[in-house]
Formats: C-alpha cells, structure tokens, sequence
C-alpha cells in the first residue's frame, strides 16, 4: 500500500503518466485514498461490461528459459502504480523482460488513476496484461475475482523461479504471500509484491529527546503523550482526509487484545462481531487520544502527506502507517530521524498476545487480467519482478522488503527497514493479517473508516456511536446479495 509524495504530474519514456492523488495500502496494500471512481459503480459496470473478445491469448512454446510459454513477439502492456514506491522498480524489470523477448513491444505506464484510467479497458474488453492495482483508485479485487475479471495465477506459482529452476515460484515467497491471494478456495487472483510491515511509527530522536521508550500499553502510551504535550508536541497525527490508516495500527491492538478470531470475525462480517469487547476497549483507547487533546491540532482536515509532513517536522511523536511511510517521506525526514516502526501498545497483562504482534501482509497487489491479451507475458513479468535481482533492487530504492523470501543480501538497510525487520523477528508467529481491506474496499475505506473511525477521532462520533454505525454497515454488506462475500476456512 504505498503511496507517493509527489503530486504532480509525471512522464515516462515508454508510457503515459497521470498525476495527482496518493496510493495503500493497502498495502502499501495498502495502500490508500477514497476511490474516484465509486466500487459499486465498478460493480455493475463490470456486471453489465459489453466488449465481447474472442481473439486468442498469445501463447508461445514452453521451455526451460520461457516455462510459461511466452510468444516471443507477443506485445506485453504492464501498468504500475506510480504511488510512494515510484516507477523505477518496474521500469527496471521491463528491461529484463525486453532483454528476454527482444521482439516484444512493451508499453510501460505509471500512474496514479488506476480505476479511472482502466475502468473502461475491463468493461471493453481490452484490459493490459499486468497491473499494479494500487492506490487512491485501487479497483475493489473482491468485485474483480467476483465478477471473474481476474486470470489464476498458479502457472506462474508452479513455475520454476527466474534464479533457481529446481524451485517453484511459490516455494520462494515470504510466508502468507499464496494465501492472501485466494479469495475463493484454490485459485490465486492477486500476487502481493511488496511486503508491509503497519503499526506506530515515531522517531527514535524524538523520544530519546523525551527519555520515554516506546509505550507498551495504553497507560503508558497516554503518559508519553502528556509529556510530549506539556513540551508543546501532539502525541498523534493521522491523514484526516483518509481515517482508514488508523486501522493499521487499531486493528493490530484490537487482535492483540482480544486475539486474532475477532478479526476473523469482522472480516466474515459476522453479527456483532464489531460489538467485541476488545473492539470495546481499544476504541475507547484511541478516543482518550482525542478527548485529552493528545491529537495534533488539524488532523482531520490533513492529506497524508501533510500529516507525514508534520510528523516527519516533529509536530506529533506518533502517525499510524505502513512501511512504505519512509520512502514515500524521504524529502521531509531528517537524516537523524530515527524512522522507527513500534508494534500496537495493549491495554494490559489480560491481553491475548503479546507485545509485539504485527499486522504484517503482502502489499502493492499485482494481477493479470482474464481478457488480456497477452496473460504469459504478464506473469513472466511478474517471474522476473520475483527475482533476486529485482527484489534486491526493489528493496534498496524503495526502501520495502518485496515477497521474495530473502532480497536483502548485499543491501545496507535503511533505519526504517532495520526496524520493521526486527519488529518481524519479534513479532515471530504472532503476526496478523485483517483481510477486510481487500476482501470489502469501499466498506472499509468509506463506510468503516471515514464514516465510522473518522468521524469518532474528529469527536463527531462517541465509540459508542462508532460502533453501532459500523456494524450497521457490516450488516448491511453482508445481507447485500451483490457483494461477493469471503470467509475464513
């Protein structure tokens, strides 16, 4: 899910690029913003989608160097999220791929309005064959695999990897990666490249300035936030204009609290599942932050980046966030910062897991097309992107680990880096992953997040107020006959 910190418009030499806005989410991934164009509106336009195609796929020989058989002079379109992981990633792994297929044309886009942008392609028929479907116009991947707009993934997760042939591709991925990208039994829809690791970050300066640790529970996180008051900076500030990041820290300490079946709960949408009272009590946790004007004076009005901004200028110690939150503030944070990612505080010693369980999953999620035209050559894309060579170039220019189980040989890691790796080590088996953010988008962007969560940290909404809202729209998703609804096994 990251996102980007530019604004303006941008140019590539091999395709167009659009320009304002921010990724998610996400992921990254998400990464994240409130959809241009609405999910229901994706719905039944791909429900109505006319573009009847009935050209062939290109379809090439396999071989032990092409084991997914791409055509050799098959054209291959590939469009990336240009979002807080930038496009030179992806620039850099077409090259591979135009070295392997010299009499291929590839067309490279980044931008930044993927919904807007390819909305149309998927209604006509004509959709590219690889994208990176990020960002503040992320298409909802719940609507896509429901509605059969999406190619299986598997050929590529069963072929041999791009450097060890004796090993498949899904043998090489961090842990989670395969699953997170099942929506409905076997098949995989989605390859999540980048790996997130989301929770509270700070800046070790900062509280080193303070002579406080991290918090490790709420009572402690509150008396940071006093003193930091009392020198005259906030103790949090979040993207107002996009409450959902909140989540990316409140979920990991509703399941630390109250253990990881009550995010399974809210992401089948189960009846009162969101009236849990570990649900209870973190909201309350987090509205203490609000009501004991621990919250930087504003928040609710800033963009993401304005409140990284501030964040990074040292207004607030604390900004709920994803990995992707040092590249995409590289411009703003000093260079004795001090990036710093810290697992959820908990309430106390009656907590279900311990301090140091993550919210961790795969991020920046990539899928192929079921009409595309050429569907091997976006999956060999995606073989060469799961490469040594293009994670480890990956991860030392954006500053991510990539679902490569390994990539970092070599790399001198930033602190930000450093730190969500150690964060990983500690958290060990205890990582969560709430799923809802890619199952239900527009539910947990507009309804959850800006509607319910945002509207409480804004005070407009008591968490008791929060709550029963957001279960209404809980329930009113999973009484909506045309939703595509997940569940966990």
């Amino acid at each position: 899910m990251g996102s980007t910190s530019a604004d303006a418009e941008n140019n590539t030499t091999s395709g167009a690029v659009d320009g304002v806005g921010r990724r998610d989410l996400i992921k990254r991934s998400a990464a994240l913003g409130l959809a241009a164009v609405p999910a229901t509106g994706f719905l039944s336009a791909c429900a109505s989608g006319g573009g009847e195609d009935t050209e062939k796929p290109a379809q090439g020989s396999k071989t032990a160097k092409n084991p997914l058989g791409v055509a050799a002079d098959a054209p291959m379109e590939f469009v990336l999220f240009n979002g807080g992981f930038g496009k030179e990633y992806g620039e850099d792994a077409v090259k591979v791929y135009e070295k392997s297929f010299p009499k291929s044309k590839v067309t490279f886009t980044a931008t930044q309005k993927i919904q807007s942008t390819l909305q149309p392609r998927f209604n006509g028929g004509t959709p590219p064959d690889l994208i990176d479907n990020s960002g503040a116009e992320q298409m909802d991947m719940g609507v896509l695999v429901g509605q059969k707009q999406l190619a299986d993934l598997t050929p590529l997760l069963d072929a041999p990897s791009f450097d060890d042939p004796d090993k498949k591709v899904r043998d090489t991925l961090r842990p989670g990666i395969v699953e997170m990208g099942q929506f409905d039994g076997d098949p995989v829809y989605v390859l999540y490249y980048a790996y997130t690791t989301y929770g509270v970050w700070y800046s070790q300066k900062a509280l080193d300035q303070l002579e406080v640790e991290y918090p490790e529970t709420w009572d402690d996180m509150l008396a940071v936030c006093e003193k930091a008051k009392k020198k005259g900076v906030a103790g949090w500030t979040y993207p107002g204009q996009y409450p959902y990041y909140i989540p990316f820290s409140l979920y990991a300490m509703i399941g630390k609290v109250g253990g990881a079946d009550v995010l399974k709960a809210i992401d089948n949408l189960e009846p009162n599942a969101w009236k849990h009272p570990a649900v209870k009590a973190c909201f309350e946790a987090y509205y203490e932050l609000y009501r004991k004007g621990y919250v930087l004076k504003g928040t609710p009005g800033l963009s993401h980046t304005q409140s990284q901004a501030a964040w990074a200028e040292g207004k607030a110690l604390f900004i709920p966030n994803g990995s992707w939150v040092e590249n995409e503030s590289a411009e703003v944070i000093p260079d004795d910062f001090g990036v710093s990612i810290g697992a959820p505080s908990g309430l106390d010693s009656s907590d279900k897991m311990p301090f140091g369980t993550l919210w961790a999953s795969g991020a920046e999620p990539f899928v192929v097309p079921a009409k595309a035209k050429n569907p091997p050559g976006g999956m060999e894309q995606l073989r060469i992107m799961l490469g040594e060579e293009s994670s480890r170039n990956f991860t030392s220019k954006v500053k991510s680990l990539s679902a490569l189980d390994g990539g970092t040989d070599g790399i001198e890691l930033t602190p930000g880096l450093t730190s969500g790796v150690a964060a990983l080590e500690k958290a060990g088996d205890n990582i969560l992953n709430p799923r809802i953010q890619d199952w239900y988008v527009a539910l947990q962007k507009e309804k959850i997040g800006t509607g319910g969560i945002g509207e409480m940290m804004a005070g407009r909404l008591t968490p008791a107020e929060a709550i029963k809202k957001i279960q209404g729209y809980a329930d009113e998703a999973a009484k909506d006959d045309s939703i595509k609804h997940y569940k966990h096994a």
